[in-house]
């Protein structure tokens, strides 16, 4: 049980953290420093890096969120409130990335080969906004996995 909770709390520290470092430090900066026609490629690059690392997050939330509620709670009946709402929100949030992973973020990339950072800046602004309420979502879960049985 306690491998399967640091592994979960570190998948959603990671997820989570890395959108709140994404959407509140390094798009202002970037906003700041980073000429308009190198952004896409900065992000294209950072997102890349990160989205590695949401996939193996996305992964270990699902194994082990599912290990815990069979293996500690005997199953969904024994789960409480909490951890259906975290489930829920954890799953629309994974179907958020799966779309920001499939459309968005491939069209970006595509922008940059094709050297058009017009289209790469609308796609960065689409990523943005996604993972805007990704992030909202993301805060809601962290919020409600470590009060929520005490609510």
């Amino acid at each position: 049980m306690g491998l399967a909770i640091a592994l979960h709390v570190l998948s959603a520290v990671i997820w989570v953290g890395g959108m709140f470092f994404a959407f509140m430090a390094m798009r202002p900066a970037v906003v700041e420093v980073v000429e308009a026609s190198q952004r896409g490629v900065l992000w294209c690059k950072t997102l890349s890096r990160f989205f590695q690392w949401v996939w193996l997050a996305v992964l270990l939330l699902l194994v082990t969120g599912y290990w815990m509620i069979f293996s500690v709670f005997g199953g969904m009946a024994g789960a409480g409130w909490h951890i259906h709402a975290m489930q829920a929100l954890g799953l629309v949030m994974m179907l958020l990335y799966f779309h920001v992973y499939f459309a968005p973020f491939r069209r970006l990339k595509q922008a940059v080969a094709e050297n058009n950072p017009q289209e790469g800046g609308r796609q960065v602004g689409r990523i943005r906004r996604l993972v805007g309420i990704n992030l909202i979502l993301g805060l809601i879960v962290v919020a409600i996995g470590a009060g929520g049985r005490y609510l």
